[in-house]
């Protein structure tokens, strides 16, 4: 798995598929630890991101490792954390589709390297890159789909989102998000115990 994942980062360094592969300082190709139990998969890379070739690493990033903190998950430890596409789109703009296109082959490869058993699409960007639909993430976040090679996928807010809004009322995005939280949790801790 190891060495497959290492081959296609090297293919995503040199990759030219659309004109993204000019415009970076770097690739962000992950984060976190490799394995097969949960991998978070958000939108594309930022300034923050362009510029360590890691993603969430600015204040998006911050809050996304507090949030995963709160229920024990960890990015050095626990869940491996990617992007829908490899290089940042200039001024944070959302991926075209053709370059969402050209990136995808490498997103799947992950995937199937990885084996996830969870997956969490994290942001409009990665839902719409997973789930065909006309709903919005509001109304789809929290909620279970099937995911490729049988994963349990889930949308979730993305951190941005939830900086711009900071209430933690019953029924805000926060609040919203922490039950997400505990649900993945919930499921997490049931893979980890029915797992030989």
């Amino acid at each position: 798995m190891f060495e497959e994942l290492e081959n296609i980062k090297s293919e995503c360094q040199n990759c030219q598929r659309c004109p993204l592969g000019k415009r970076r300082t770097n690739v962000v190709f992950s984060a976190g630890v490799p394995n097969s139990d949960i991998v978070l998969i958000g939108e594309a890379p930022g300034y923050n991101e362009d510029m360590t070739g890691e993603p969430f690493v600015g204040r998006a990033g911050q809050l996304l490792d507090k949030i995963l903190a709160s229920v024990g998950f960890d990015r050095h430890t626990n869940i491996y954390i990617c992007n829908t596409i490899k290089c940042r789109p200039p001024d944070n703009r959302d991926p075209l589709p053709e370059e969402k296109i050209a990136c995808r082959n490498y997103l799947d490869r992950q995937l199937a390297c990885l084996k996830p058993k969870i997956i969490l699409l994290c942001g409009k960007v990665a839902l719409s890159s997973f789930l065909d639909t006309k709903e919005g993430i509001t109304k789809l976040r929290g909620r279970w789909f099937d995911g490729p090679m049988g994963a349990k996928m889930m949308p979730i807010f993305h951190p941005s989102y939830l900086l711009r809004n900071p209430s933690h009322k019953e029924g805000s995005p926060k609040w919203l998000m922490w039950q997400d939280m505990k649900e993945i949790k919930r499921v997490y801790d049931s893979i980890k115990t029915d797992s030989p």
